[in-house]
């Protein structure tokens, strides 16, 4: 229900961290989905049946051996994986630091690198490292700056 709420009843546009929750909520009706963590290969059967099932099952990649995983499974029907760029803002735990140098030629790669299989759809940052915060504005700092840092990556 809060997550019917908060997409204004449309069932589209969310984000979730397993598997198992996409599974729950294609499951309620959701039809645009994001799994928040760079695929695993053990895990591609999975979000290769989501991605069939739902008009837009996202995923995240943040290094080219995830690229080339997807491109070497691709899906059937003529859909393609939807990508976002998973950008490590500070967080540390995963995605690809957009100032280093690989960061924009994997950007590159994703988007004209097989597009009959893979759409690049954004860039995406998240901003874990507020959660030791201890004031509103130390996160509000640290999501200007990963404002800042996103945005001038994609610039």
């Amino acid at each position: 229900e809060g997550a019917a709420l908060a997409t204004g009843g449309t069932l589209r546009g969310i984000v979730v961290s397993t598997l198992a929750e996409a599974r729950f909520f294609a499951a309620g009706g959701f039809d645009d989905i994001l799994y928040a963590f760079p695929v695993p290969g053990w895990r591609l059967p999975e979000c290769s049946a989501l991605a069939q099932q739902l008009q837009a099952f996202q995923l995240l990649v943040d290094s080219p051996q995830g690229l080339e995983l997807l491109r070497q499974n691709p899906l059937p029907g003529g859909k393609r994986w939807l990508v976002w760029l998973k950008v490590d803002c500070g967080n540390g735990r995963a995605g690809i630091r957009p100032t280093d140098p690989e960061a924009l030629a994997l950007a590159r790669s994703i988007a004209q690198g097989s597009p009959e299989v893979v759409t690049l759809v954004g860039v995406y940052a998240h901003c874990g490292n507020t959660y030791g915060c201890r004031d509103i504005p130390a996160i509000q700092a640290i999501a200007r700056d990963t404002t800042n840092a996103v945005l001038s990556f994609v610039t």
